[in-house]
């Protein structure tokens, strides 16, 4: 069987590529007055809150790594497995946030600043 290529023109594909830039360094910028903000105002939470900034950090930084592949799949079975092996990643990462939330919340005197 012969696989359909993706026909997409190389200058949609720089768009694509150009938009996923603009927004990574949008959300980086998010993500640094967060922090900032979070470090400012000390309290009851605040590792916890910036272990919670960090993994959603993660996560983000692996959907853009994710939309740069796809935007650069040359078939639909490229783009399937870029897809597949997206979702187990963020599926194994998500099993390693809770057990490292649940690890702060089970440690005395964690999550309290």
């Amino acid at each position: 069987m012969i696989e359909p290529k993706l026909e997409v023109p190389a200058e949609l594909r720089d768009l694509a590529e150009k938009t996923i830039d603009q927004a990574e360094q949008a959300f980086g910028m998010f993500f640094e007055a967060a922090t900032k903000s979070m470090t400012s105002v000390p309290g009851a939470g605040t590792d916890v809150s910036k272990q919670a900034l960090a993994f959603t950090e993660q996560n983000m930084k692996s959907a853009f790594e994710h939309a740069r592949k796809l935007v650069h799949a040359t078939d639909l079975q490229e783009a399937m497995r870029i897809q597949s092996d997206f979702l187990r990643s963020q599926f194994t990462s998500a099993g390693d946030h809770m057990r490292q939330m649940t690890g702060s919340f089970m440690q005395p005197g964690k999550g309290k600043s």
